[in-house]
This record gives C-alpha cells, structure tokens and sequence, in this order.
C-alpha cells in the first residue's frame, strides 16, 4: 500500500509527520491522522519504560518472530544489539528457546509467549515473573507486548518495509 501524502495531513499532524517520516512505520500510521499522534507517544512511552531496554527488546522481538513481521525484526534486532541485547537473546527470540539465557531473560521469554498464548498470564505466572521483576516492569513488559502485538498487525496489514528508509541506528 502506498504511504500517505504527508503534506495533505492537517497542520499539526504535518508538523509530527515531519519528524517521524524517515521511519516507514510511522509514515504509514498517518494513514490515521486522528490516532497517529498518540500510537507514537505510545512508542515513545515504552522506550521510556521501567523494563531494562535489553529485556524489553526481547520482548518485542519475541512478538516480531510470533507475528512473522520481518519489519519488525529487522528495527528490533538492530536496537537490541545497541541496547544491549546479547546474541543469545537475540536467537532465542526467533526460536523460543531459552538456552543460554539468564534466568530474567528465560522469564520475560515465557512471560511473553503466554502472553501470545493465553491472552493474560495466571497467578503462577505473576508469581515467577515477580521473582525476577518489578511489579512496574511487568505491568510494562504487559503493555509493551500488547502495544507491539497492535505494531505487528499494523506492519503487516500494510506490507511496510524498510525499502526507502532512513533507520535512527
């Protein structure tokens, strides 16, 4: 599908589409002028989390591979690595499986994929997350793992692919 004509949003939607057109993701979003604002400082608000970045990106990571969204993986494997995300996690991302992982990363691994799995995670589950997070970092890595499930829908319902882009990294 093609991007939107940038220059025919509304004014203040414009003037945000400027500073976030180089990324194809959030040039397509202003396909929905009216929601775009608020999907960024979403996006915005999740790199600001109380999940450690490299936990984070495992966690999006993990959704990308679960969606089979190649842009996602792409951005995410990219960010990762700056953020400190090791090979292990990387890999263990794509395969769901948790060798050579720590034990915090092993349980937002299997945090995540019940979360794809089951919609919600049980008591049991709160229990052994909260024996390697924070509440605050579960409710974010919760939040984070449904905000990228709505970015993999999006990514892939509109085919976006870095062809063209100019990546931040």
């Amino acid at each position: 599908m093609d991007y939107p004509d940038l220059t025919a949003l509304p004014a203040e939607a414009r003037k945000i589409a400027a500073e976030r057109s180089a990324v194809n993701v959030y040039r397509m979003v202003f396909h929905s002028p009216a929601l775009a604002p608020a999907f960024l400082q979403m996006a915005d608000a999740i790199f600001q989390s109380a999940l450690p970045h490299p936990l984070r990106e495992l966690a999006i990571l993990r959704v990308g591979h679960a969606y089979r969204a190649p842009y996602e993986i792409h951005h995410h494997e990219n960010i990762g690595r700056l953020l400190g995300l090791d090979e292990a996690g990387i890999a263990a991302a794509g395969s769901g499986a948790d060798a050579g992982l720590t034990a915090q990363q092993s349980t937002v691994l299997a945090l995540t994929d019940r979360l794809l799995e089951q919609h919600t995670l049980t008591e049991g589950d709160r229990a052994e997350a909260l024996e390697h997070l924070t509440v605050g970092e579960l409710s974010d890595l919760v939040l984070t793992v449904g905000f990228y499930q709505l970015v993999c829908n999006f990514l892939n319902t509109f085919g976006v692919t870095t062809e063209g882009e100019q990546a931040p990294y």
